[in-house]
């Protein structure tokens, strides 16, 4: 049997040295540094006369990737021709992938890497299942970060005095840009699709989808106008959605204890003598101007008490009212010495109605009964202010209160707070001065510093506040229970994403679509100049959106005079109109996108898209607005399925983010830095195959260090193909052995085929496409490399062409790189079609004539080729060989052998078991399987006490097999035969004689 040089870092359990010149590789787990040679110029002159005589793998494949260069020739044909060729070609159903626009602002970041590609991976593996692939990418080019960035690139000219118009110019020049770039590099990632036809969210006519989209909602009655609190940015002068949020959980507030006096008459109503204050506890001391109520809750216990400060305060006293269980915190906060003393205790209730002096405002309001008001925190007490907070809001308008709001587009007070206030920002000097007016009348009781968590810019990275402003919304209230039972029937992977999306939808009332920017889709309403009531229905929408589509799209709105955008009716009833300045959230923008596919689906009922892949972050994003507008519209889910992937992390573990400097340009890993030793050109696949790789639903690491890792397994794979091709040079139909033909070990591997494709598709099929992955792997290394090419190089090498035994092996090779290599397309694509065209001269012998891998049935093994029989024989079989081998390590150990091939074993096992049966039926394959020149089975009554003669190792286990432990034992002597020169076997009954098979071989080549 011929033997390959085998490392010890491979087989640490035997070395197995060729002679000089002789064919050289590693075969366990892919191919040593060595790499076999493939043409005359890379051998050395043979050492013997036989080396020539050998049949040695052949093949141009490289072990070395040369990925940066390599990758790029097989591109066109696994991605523009390929998508091309599928639509037409295929004949399955149809699956549409929907791609969720990433936002044109910029360059790409390993994140869009791996969103990009996991959607590749999918479709590419419906390509190969005969469905016909509709992937239209997207790009979402409005919205704030463009604008910004946009004015961003303007140095001596305030944006302030730009006009719309300017604005948007900047905005278009800068996103058409970005949207160049991204496209590049999502197409040298190898994403199929159709690129020439990619969405964007500016082109006029998804502008017009859009607003068709709107329009149904209102006609519905689910758009409606008010002005309420908002969640309102004054670093960049816009209303936020809920989704554009972001928590800082380091912030610092100002917190305060304020008194608010009663009135006389209502402090005599609680049986109080003199004055008596509600104290409130808040961490916005800039809300305090626009008091409008105090809270309380009728069903918690209330308390009068009067508290005497310490003589370092002048014994000041106070009559406060506050919840009875947060006394002691509230004296806790009172200086040193201080006394307290319980007048009065009594329900929340009696407070109903009592009014007060709101300080800042100096009018009097009222005490309100609210259910959300809890003894968690505070005094009891809550201050309410409409304008400023949306339980606050819903409280006023229950009680006939205004939403007031004396804060600017700037996030400063207006005049209407009074002229000590007027223009500083609350958020800063604005608060400073609340609490110095506070402290001069007397109102301020204590102050201290909280951190805590608190709503920024998600954008700015700068806090928000809420503010009451006249804006459009979205009736989320009489939509979301419709919404959420359209999921019902949505396949959520990972499965916790459905209560994640259910709490984002459900847990919401309204969506505020209105935006105070210019670069965006307008909201189409016109007001009346003199009423200031809006015009907005189906008939004015409808015009509206005709003008835009006729006029080249919503630059049209800041364009074309207002009249342009009026029915005639309107504009001869004789009012005067303007139009509206507010343009859509993002959001409804991309949340609008599944109206795309209204022409390119086949099937009209249900969900257009069957699959929606995004990051987590997109259950308050995308996944909900598109879920609102599609049910809004057309009372249905817009997805089939939805699948959800985390975000990307440092090796450390640590959140990629830029202002730690620790995120990861894909180019930089694909194309190499500047120092190819430190920062080496891996190539697109091995990038790919991190990401195929990984448990996408959890957050997934990249760096340095996971990389050379990866480039390791990439080495293993190709080193495993590499072998099959090598083995497989002139192979042709004519040579094949039928399945029947084959020997049992043949057919057992066509069995671990089988099983390793089936568990493969059941991976892809549930999309844990990590799993196919790590059952490649195994079943590289442990099925192929370590076992099955181990025991059949002796065969491939050594056997003459026609050997049956030979060609049935090579019919194995066959079929394994056929259906390793579809596991590997979805995932390696160029590495898939690299495979493909060195395997051409004997696939187009077999009549496979595709130009591409992706061409190919993905799953080409057949059911007949299941064998649960074999597979236990087998297993049995290889726990004996794993016992032969720690009885040659023993042996080698004691110096009485150097190969394995010098050893011959004495295999006995217990009289009539079934393993005795097995051995018996296999003993002519025993020293295949044992990789030595000779392996006999014996049975007997006893196999414990067998004895090892002088210069034998003997090796005793129980062996799990046929659902009993059978007690096994192998014995390991020198071989008394010689070395055969041309196949290393002692078989021999000479020295440097051929053993009876090699001479036969060479006698036929003669």
């Amino acid at each position: 049997m011929i033997r390959a040089l085998v490392t010890q870092r491979l087989f640490p359990h035997r070395h197995v040295l060729a002679p000089a010149g002789m064919y050289r590789c590693a075969a366990s787990t892919g191919f040593s540094a060595r790499a076999y040679a493939t043409d005359a110029k890379d051998v050395k002159k043979p050492a013997n006369l036989y080396s020539h005589t050998l049949k040695l793998p052949k093949t141009e494949f490289p072990l070395r990737a040369d990925a940066a260069r390599r990758e790029k020739q097989f591109r066109e044909r696994c991605t523009d021709t390929l998508y091309e060729w599928q639509l037409k070609n295929n004949t399955g159903s149809q699956f549409i992938l929907h791609d969720g626009p990433p936002y044109a602002n910029g360059d790409l970041h390993i994140g869009h890497f791996m969103n990009k590609v996991l959607k590749d991976i999918i479709n590419r593996y419906q390509v190969m299942q005969g469905r016909r692939v509709l992937y239209i990418p997207g790009f979402d080019g409005h919205g704030l970060p463009i604008e910004q960035k946009a004015l961003a690139s303007l140095k001596d000219r305030e944006h302030d005095s730009l006009d719309p118009m300017e604005i948007r110019k900047l905005a278009r020049n800068f996103a058409m840009k970005a949207v160049t770039r991204q496209t590049k590099s999502f197409r040298d990632y190898a994403v199929m699709g159709d690129w020439a036809n990619r969405y964007l969210t500016l082109d006029p006519a998804y502008e017009a989808n859009q607003l068709e989209i709107f329009k149904t909602m209102v006609e519905r009655g689910y758009i409606y106008r008010q002005n309420k609190p908002v969640y309102w940015s004054p670093s960049s002068r816009t209303a936020l959605a809920e989704a554009e949020l972001e928590y800082n959980e380091e912030h610092v507030s100002t917190s305060v204890y304020v008194k608010f006096p009663l009135t006389g008459e209502s402090a005599t109503r609680l049986g109080a003598e003199g004055k008596v204050d509600l104290l409130i506890w808040t961490t916005t001391p800039w809300t305090l101007p626009a008091n409008s109520a105090i809270a309380m809750n009728p069903d918690m216990d209330y308390a009068l008490v009067r508290i005497t400060e310490g003589p370092a305060s002048g014994f000041k006293c106070h009559q406060l009212v506050v919840g009875k269980s947060r006394l002691t915190a509230i004296t806790d906060i009172l200086p040193a010495e201080s006394s307290t003393k319980l007048l009065r205790e009594f329900k929340g209730r009696e407070l109903e109605g009592l009014l007060y002096t709101s300080i800042l405002r100096n009018k009097v309001c009222r005490v309100l009964a609210a259910d959300y008001v809890t003894e968690d925190a505070g005094t009891g007490l809550v201050h309410t202010a409409p304008g400023h907070g949306k339980e606050d809001y819903d409280l006023g308008m229950a009680n006939g209160i205004d939403a007031y709001s004396p804060v600017d587009d700037h996030g400063r007070f207006t005049g209407e707070a009074g002229a000590e206030l007027e223009g500083k920002d609350v958020l800063s000097d604005g608060t400073a001065a609340v609490i110095d007016m506070l402290t001069v009348s007397g109102a301020l009781l204590a102050q201290c510093k909280l951190t805590h968590s608190y709503p920024y810019d998600w954008r700015t990275k700068q806090p928000i506040i809420q503010r009451a402003t006249p804006q459009w919304f979205a009736n989320v209230r009489d939509l979301k229970n419709a919404a959420w039972s359209s999921v019902d029937d949505v396949l959520v992977v990972p499965e916790s994403g459905r209560r994640r999306l259910k709490a984002f939808v459900t847990g919401r009332s309204e969506w505020c679509i209105s935006r105070q920017r210019v670069w965006g889709v307008p909201i189409p309403v016109l007001y009346n100049t003199r009423t200031g009531e809006p015009l907005l229905t189906s008939e004015s929408i409808d015009h509206i959106i005709q003008v835009i589509r006729t006029n080249g799209g919503s630059d049209a709105w800041w364009k074309l005079p207002v009249e342009d955008f009026l029915l005639p009716k309107y504009r001869e009833g004789g009012d005067t109109f303007s139009k509206g300045a507010d343009t859509m959230d993002v959001w409804f923008d991309s949340g609008s996108s599944w109206k795309l596919l209204e022409d390119k689906v086949e099937s009209r009922e249900g969900a257009y898209a069957d699959m929606y892949l995004e990051g987590s972050d997109q259950h308050r994003g995308w996944f909900q607005s598109s879920l609102l507008t599609s049910n809004a519209v057309r009372n249905v889910a817009p997805y089939k399925a939805l699948v959800t992937h985390g975000f990307t992390l440092d090796e450390h573990g640590r959140k990629m983010s830029k202002s730690i400097g620790n995120t990861l340009a894909p180019s930089l890993v694909i194309e190499g830095g500047k120092d190819k030793k430190k920062e080496p050109a891996y190539g697109v696949d091995l990038l790919r195959l991190l990401v195929g790789s990984t448990d996408y639903t959890s957050d997934v690491s990249f760096g340095p260090t996971i990389f050379a890792g990866f480039s390791d397994n990439i080495r293993k794979i190709r080193g495993t193909v590499r072998f099959m091709l090598g083995n497989l040079d002139g192979f042709v139909p004519e040579m094949a052995v039928s399945y029947e033909q084959m020997p049992s070990i043949d057919r057992y591997m066509l069995h671990e085929l089988r099983q390793f494709k089936q568990g493969a598709k059941r991976s892809f099929d549930s999309l844990e496409f990590f799993r196919a992955m790590q059952a490649l792997n195994n079943f590289t290394n442990t099925t192929l490399s370590a076992f099955y090419f181990d025991i059949s190089k002796d065969r491939l090498y050594a056997s003459s062409t026609s050997d049956l035994e030979r060609r049935s092996a090579q019919t194995v090779l066959y079929y394994t790189l056929i259906n390793y290599t579809t596991v590997l397309a979805p995932v390696t694509c160029h590495l898939a079609e690299e495979v493909w065209e060195f395997l051409g001269p004997v696939r187009k012998a077999f009549g496979h004539e595709s130009f591409s891998v992706f061409q190919e049935q993905w799953d080409q093994t057949s059911e007949s080729w299941d064998s649960p029989t074999l597979s236990e024989e087998w297993a049995a079989l290889r726990k004996i060989r794993g016992l032969a081998n720690r009885a040659i390590e023993a042996a080698r150990q004691g110096k009485v052998i150097g190969s394995s091939l010098e050893a011959e074993l004495d295999i006995y096992v217990p009289l009539g078991s079934r393993l005795g049966q097995l051995l018996r039926a296999h003993e002519g394959d025993l020293n295949q399987i044992c990789i030595t020149s000779r392996a006999k089975a014996h049975e007997r009554a006893d196999v414990v006490d067998i004895p090892a003669l002088a210069g034998e190792f003997s090796q005793a286990d129980e062996i799990a097999a046929f659902g009993t432990e059978t007690g096994v034992k192998v014995v390991c002597r020198r071989s008394s035969l010689q070395k055969c020169p041309r196949c290393w076997n002692f078989h021999s009954t000479a020295a440097d004689a051929l053993c009876r098979r090699c001479d036969i071989a060479v006698a036929n080549l003669a």
